[in-house]
């Protein structure tokens, strides 16, 4: 089976990923009141009645009584509470609904935002849990919470929707569209049905105009037939059943290197528009391309260029023929019109090779075919272009091939004697074929056409002449002369087809090649070092990668790195960017410039431009590397998208991390701080009214206390912005945990510390003021979590290949799964009321400070007896294992 006889493999993958998971159900609305709530608990009724097992998992009523009675009779989880800056806030509890594994859940609003301390930051994520363990769900969703639609809601209701849902959620769903005239979602508004009176008034007049709501209503359905006819398209591909199933107009543009293909991509760009519709350019390369000129390449390229502007997906599909390429695309896109132009042509050329236009409107079905009138001229140009030098080959092509029937001929001098005159001829088919196969078509016909002679002359009384006596020996020739050409057209064909196929495997290769290089990168520098190493490579060019700045094109990366532009380089380069189109040398702006610049463009603009050169006077690309060229500047741009995304994600996680940071700070401080202030002004003000020893002790003990606090801030800082000092000397670790001991006595006290390090440890190099810092920070730790009066231990052991320094203390523990988690900043151990005392800097401040020495920390429990043990663990590199080492820095 071939092409649309058997079912699309992918499909199949798809469906194989979609066992066992829950379906997905979203109630599609285009603004807030259409009904989404009210529809998706009036189907989960119907489905409760009809014997389905459904929970409510959180619906949002926003007090309309008609929603609320709909809730009514249906089975609601309770939520799980959230404590967010001292308010609780009520959000779907997942766990609970995993342990009572309901057929069907109703989850409203699927775009929104989880409280922070939750276990996905989205709902939709929580939903993907639900579907993953088999459950179906229900669910509701604004569509200005789509992603790709948030900008164009934004561009006409001046509003930007900060929850957003990502499209791969729609794909996979069924879509049901809820939908009412604006009119009488206004008049719901008016009534106080959707918002309070005060709210609904400002409403009125910003988001709930009529000219928005009809948009956000055309936007929603739009998007749901879409989604219908990407289903539809799954389905007839994994069925493998034919036709185009037009539910969703389809276009696909035929271009050609000729210039009117240019008017060909704006029509289909109008056509396209008046539909509604998705559409492609793409380009049937054939035998005939590898004749291409220079100028037609270019021809081609801006052509291709032109239509990827206008917003079309572009294509370029390797076939034996215009007609059989241009059906198997369509067919495979399931297109339903095809554009396509009829240029002049003679009527020889027609009667020879057959009109393209007329073969596709006889042999595609279910297809509606435009055909556009040729400007005038073309003629004359296509009739210039058949006579392309070199395309008959070299001499030495027709010189092979004769050597090969002199070949035969005295082989068939020599085998005269032993077999039958009708079998030499059989000989010479061996020369047609090799002549045929190895260069071309022409070379095929010359060697048939030699045979025939050869036969004739040596072989056919009367030898050594054209002449024929017998008349069987004429029907020999022409047979000979027959099966020559029919197996020269063969052998040619079947050439073609392999340099074709081969030519797509190496482009193939080079784009594969490309697309891994740029996923592996790990950051943005990497990435735009191999996006111009990876194109300098395929296309033997020096490039360069500049990305757009305030003062002008800037130069991120090039190779070789020592390359630098001038100043008519960096002109070409903005024109470039400012203009999304190819300047400098072998584009038509700016051409004194040695280098081309092509932009890189996304659909969210220009990120930068691309330039090449070469360090002789040809032109940066050749004509038939065009091709190769679009398909990676369409990766580059796509990796350079996605790098620039992830990294406003990062940021965006940082500001939010920063916030969350800053809140906690705020707390801790509130209460940290406050303390030892205010019994430092308590006993302060006594000892003005009554001087006292023990007074005095407590405003010591408070102040030490304040200024640990305050290092601990201090050090927090620095340990964020790496920029800890260190002086690495030779430490002695019983030394270090001695000091630590004394100087954390005041936390410790009612607690016996036991100094476990034998004599024989060896000295490390880290810095001892750093390891001081850990030591007492991991000591106080085990000071306010010790059981009262139990011992707390110092332990160091040698390993093979580390030192182990170990803190143990007899208390709580850790509760399982938070070994790495009160590691974190401002995270404080649960499970007992001394978890409410300290700041949660210490343990992170431990960890920081451990790791600029080159050191690792990790807890875990100490099971006998039972409570916390903090392992710092020092390598094998920095232990000193000779005496002589001591004083190595």
């Amino acid at each position: 089976m071939t092409g649309n006889d058997r079912p699309s493999p992918e499909a199949f993958l798809r469906q194989a990923a979609q066992e066992g998971r829950g379906r997905l159900k979203v109630f599609l609305g285009a603004a807030p009141g259409v009904g989404k709530t009210w529809e998706m608990l009036t189907d989960g009724r119907q489905r409760r009645e009809a014997g389905v097992d459904v929970v409510v998992g959180v619906v949002e009523t926003h007090g309309r009584r008609e929603t609320e009675a709909l809730v009514h009779g249906h089975e609601i989880i309770a939520r799980r509470d959230v404590d967010h800056q001292g308010h609780s806030l009520g959000e779907m509890d997942i766990d609970a609904i995993l342990e009572r594994r309901p057929a069907l859940v109703l989850v409203d609003e699927l775009a929104h935002t989880n409280a922070p301390g939750s276990r996905h930051p989205k709902r939709y994520q929580d939903v993907e849990e639900l579907l993953d363990a088999g459950i179906d769900v229900y669910s509701t969703i604004n569509i200005q919470h789509v992603e790709s639609l948030n900008d164009v809601v934004a561009s006409f209701t001046r509003v930007r929707v900060r929850e957003t849902v990502p499209d791969s959620i729609l794909e996979n769903a069924e879509i049901e569209v809820v939908d009412i005239p604006p009119d009488e979602l206004i008049e719901r508004l008016r009534e106080g049905k959707v918002y309070i009176p005060q709210e609904a008034t400002r409403a009125l007049t910003h988001f709930f105009s009529k000219s928005n709501l009809t948009a956000l209503r055309e936007l929603a359905l739009r998007r749901a037939a879409q989604a219908v006819d990407a289903q539809m398209l799954e389905h007839v591909r994994s069925h493998a059943l034919a036709g185009s199933f037009a539910v969703g107009e389809r276009i696909v543009v035929a271009v050609s290197e000729l210039p009117v293909a240019a008017e060909l991509v704006r029509a289909g760009k109008r056509l396209a528009d008046a539909l509604r519709a998705p559409w492609t350019a793409v380009y049937i390369e054939t035998r005939r391309s590898q004749h291409m000129t220079d100028a037609d390449r270019r021809q081609l390229a801006d052509t291709l260029a032109l239509a990827s502007r206008l917003g079309a997906s572009t294509a370029t599909v390797p076939a034996e023929s215009v007609v059989k390429g241009l059906r198997s695309f369509a067919s495979d896109a399931r297109a339903t019109q095809i554009v396509i132009g009829k240029s002049s042509r003679p009527w020889w050329f027609e009667m020879r090779h057959g009109s393209v236009v007329d073969q596709l409107v006889r042999t595609i079905d279910d297809v509606a075919v435009h055909v556009l009138p040729g400007e005038p001229g073309a003629q004359l140009t296509r009739r210039g272009r058949l006579m392309v030098p070199g395309r008959w080959g070299k001499p030495s092509d027709y010189l092979w091939s004769l050597a090969m029937v002199a070949a035969m001929t005295a082989l068939g001098r020599l085998l005269l004697a032993v077999i039958d005159l009708g079998n030499i001829a059989l000989l010479y088919l061996l020369p047609v074929m090799f002549a045929a196969a190895t260069f071309g078509l022409r070379a095929g016909l010359f060697a048939g056409l030699a045979s025939s002679l050869a036969y004739n002359f040596f072989f056919l009384p009367p030898v050594g002449t054209l002449s024929v006596n017998n008349p069987e020996n004429v029907v020999s020739i022409l047979v000979l002369l027959g099966v020559a050409v029919v197996t020269s057209q063969f052998a040619a064909r079947v050439r073609a087809q392999a340099d074709l196929a081969q030519w797509s495997a190496r482009q193939n290769a080079a784009l594969a090649s490309f697309s891994r290089q740029l996923t592996a990168a790990p950051d943005q520098d990497t990435l735009m070092h191999a996006i111009c190493a990876e194109v300098g490579r395929l296309l033997d060019v020096r490039t360069a990668l500049l990305l757009p700045s305030a003062d002008g094109p800037m130069l991120r990366a090039a190779v070789p790195p020592e390359d630098r532009l001038e100043q008519i380089e960096r002109a070409a380069a903005q024109w470039a960017m400012d203009n999304e189109q190819p300047a400098g040398r072998g584009s038509s702006t700016l051409t004194a410039s040695d280098w081309l610049f092509h932009p890189l463009r996304t659909t969210r603009g220009v990120l930068g431009v691309l330039g090449m050169t070469r360090d002789d006077a040809r032109e940066p690309v050749r004509s038939d590397q065009v091709p190769l060229l679009m398909s990676l500047l369409d990766q580059a741009s796509i990796a350079l998208d996605r790098m620039e995304l992830e990294e406003e994600s990062l940021r965006t996680r940082q500001v939010d991390e920063r916030d969350r940071l800053r809140s906690a700070l705020l707390s801790s401080v509130s209460h940290d701080l406050r303390t030892p202030l205010t019994t430092i002004l308590s006993a302060a003000q006594e000892i003005r009214r009554n001087p006292s020893a023990l007074l005095a002790e407590t405003i010591e003990t408070e102040a030490l206390r304040l200024n640990r606090f305050v290092s601990n801030l201090l050090d927090m800082a620095r340990v964020e912005a790496g920029a800890l000092p260190m002086k690495v000397e030779a430490t002695d670790l019983f030394d270090a945990a001695a000091s630590a001991a004394h100087d954390t006595r005041a936390s410790l006290l009612g607690h016996e510390v036991k100094v476990d390090i034998s004599p024989n440890i060896p000295l490390v190099r880290v810095d001892p003021v750093l390891l001081h810092h850990c030591l007492i920070n991991l000591l106080d730790n085990a000071g306010r979590y010790a059981d009262p009066g139990t011992p707390i231990v110092i332990r160091a052991r040698r390993a093979a290949d580390a030192i182990s320094m170990s803190i143990i203390d007899q208390g709580p523990g850790i509760a399982p799964g938070n070994e790495k988690r009160v590691f974190e900043t401002f995270t404080r151990l649960e499970g007992s009321d001394r978890a409410k005392h300290g700041t949660g800097l210490g343990l992170a401040i431990v960890k920081g400070f451990a790791e600029a020495m080159g050191l690792s920390v990790e807890a875990s429990n100490n099971e006998d007896p039972h409570g916390a043990c903090f392992t710092i663990r020092i390598p094998e590199r920095l232990i000193i294992t000779h005496l002589g080492d001591k004083e190595q820095p």
